[in-house]
């Protein structure tokens, strides 16, 4: 849910910041899914859908504009139990950098001695 309300407000700020005229806007929500897509004259093109899975949503979307230095973006994710899952994205998203080692050894520790709650 927080995910959709940070894409909303940064989908306003795009469309705030230009007079965009829509040229496409499609939407339908239902109690156990939904979809939607927008497309205005400025490149933004945005489409998403979910479907609810027992207690679960899953949602797969795609974004796509044109960066201020002309340069096309896109990203393809998906989002469901296993968290936001970005798919594929043009340019390439950045390689994270290493978990350092005192973490990495923090999160075996942790995996190995579970909660006796």
């Amino acid at each position: 849910m927080k995910f959709f309300i940070a894409f909303a407000c940064l989908l306003a700020v795009a469309v705030a910041n230009e007079d965009a005229g829509v040229l496409r806007s499609e939407s339908e929500v239902n109690v156990e899914n939904f979809k939607y897509a927008l497309k205005l004259d400025n490149s933004v093109d945005v489409e998403q859908s979910g479907q609810l899975h027992g207690n679960e949503w899953k949602v797969d979307g795609k974004h796509s504009w044109t960066s201020p230095e002309g340069e096309a973006v896109s990203l393809t994710y998906v989002a469901d139990a296993n968290g936001y899952q970005v798919l594929s994205a043009n340019p390439p998203l950045p390689t994270p950098p290493p978990i350092p080692e005192a973490i990495q050894r923090a999160l075996e520790w942790i995996a190995a001695h579970p909660s006796k709650e």
